[in-house]
């Protein structure tokens, strides 16, 4: 009788982690790892990498060095579609890999929201190549200004006041005297501006920790202008809605961090999405499709107390990914599928290097003790989806610095 081939499609916190409980629990069966890429990235950090303050080495890792080559194939290629009545996926290659069991951990693209000229003009954050990318148009306007003299090239918009335009603010604002020396700018000149339509900044957090977070990033000279939907983005400005009336911001660096949406292979599939996301059901298993898992950002799980699917974190992706490979090793064993559950651990978000908020064992914390957390956060989530020897290598250890 031949093996149950288990394809896990994507590499990142979901993906990964998957693929480790199940080389942990030595099941008899195939297991297939593919991504497009030949290297896991720490998504919750790619605002560091467009800052500048950290590199694309510091927060990947090969896939191949955390992987058991006797349990777990692995196939670097995109995948293009997934052939859910065939038990299938197709890949752009040309290839097509059967599956018995399915786990979908794809990942996150950039949301537009249909607003006109954010696919031209803004510069999302969501892999490795755009947050260089974001980076290298910062660098260059930073840079440029010393010849132009053009006050835009000092002008920096964040579109978007969520987790990852909060830390991104809170890097560059650390970074920018190191490069005004570098480059020759007047720092006293930058401008740096975070647009949010929403009425409320970091509602997440309490209101306490909320004013902390949003008072230090306004002191080092953030203007946040809350309540103004963003109705265009140009070549070099942001147009948004203030009291009614259209008002425009010059920019040459334009980040754009609103929202996210999941993997367009999951509508492109025929699956029953909404934003790329599919309303799994409580064994995180598509509707339908009893052999399919999907989780992490492509999987939206209903939060009973708030009436609203849970925020697509690294911390839910990896709880879920633990409880997929529990449900597949009862599946093997002929027993029934265990529904999921979520208890979150807290919530926490960084203002640059030394500084933060968070909220954890029913506490707030703030500044410093803060910042340590968050370190030891992105710490164990590395430990938890690649090995020990590859948490020290790429870990958060510069608590002093």
């Amino acid at each position: 009788m031949s093996k149950t081939k288990v394809v896990v499609l994507g590499a990142g916190y979901a993906g990964m982690r998957t693929i480790k409980e199940l080389e942990k629990k030595n099941l008899d069966i195939d297991i297939t790892l593919i991504s497009k890429n030949n290297y896991h990235h720490e998504s919750t950090a790619l605002h560091e990498v467009a800052a500048g303050t950290s590199t694309a080495k510091d927060i990947t890792f090969k896939i191949n060095d955390v992987l058991d080559p006797k349990k777990v194939t692995f196939i670097e290629e995109e995948v293009t579609l997934i052939n859910k009545d065939d038990k299938s996926v197709s890949l752009k290659n040309g290839e097509t890999v059967p599956y018995d069991l399915l786990v979908i951990g794809l990942g996150f693209e950039s949301e537009s929201f249909g607003i006109k000229g954010v696919d031209e003009f803004g510069w999302p954050l969501v892999d490795i190549p755009t947050a260089q990318a974001a980076k290298k148009q910062l660098d260059k306007n930073l840079n440029n200004y010393q010849l132009s003299q053009d006050e835009k090239d000092l002008s920096i918009v964040v579109c978007g006041a969520g987790f990852t335009s909060i830390e991104y603010l809170g890097e560059i604002t650390n970074r920018l005297p190191k490069i005004s020396d570098e480059f020759n700018f007047p720092i006293d000149k930058v401008k740096i501006t975070c647009i949010e339509a929403m009425p409320k900044l970091l509602p997440m957090f309490s209101e306490e920790l909320s004013d902390y977070g949003i008072d230090v990033l306004k002191k080092r000279g953030v203007e946040f202008k809350v309540g103004t939907p963003i109705k265009e983005i140009k070549k070099d400005g942001v147009v948004y809605e203030e009291n009614g009336e259209l008002k425009e911001i010059k920019a040459s660096t334009i980040i754009w961090t609103t929202g996210v949406r999941g993997s367009g292979v999951i509508g492109a599939s025929g699956f029953a999405e909404r934003r790329g996301r599919v309303m799994v059901n409580p064994d995180l298993t598509v509707p339908d499709y009893p052999e399919v898992y999907m989780i992490g950002d492509v999987s939206a799980v209903m939060d009973e107390k708030s009436g609203r699917p849970y925020p697509t974190t690294a911390q839910i992706a990896i709880v879920q990914a633990d409880h997929v490979a529990k449900n597949i090793e009862r599946r093997l064993q002929g027993k029934e599928q265990e529904a999921f559950e979520f208890v979150s651990q807290g919530t926490v978000a960084s203002l640059g290097n030394n500084d933060g908020i968070a909220h954890a064992f029913d506490k707030d914390f703030k500044g410093y003790v803060a910042s340590v957390m968050k370190k030891g956060i992105a710490n164990k989530a590395v430990l938890q989806v690649s090995n020990f020897s590859t948490m020290m290598k790429k870990g958060r250890f510069d608590f002093y610095h």
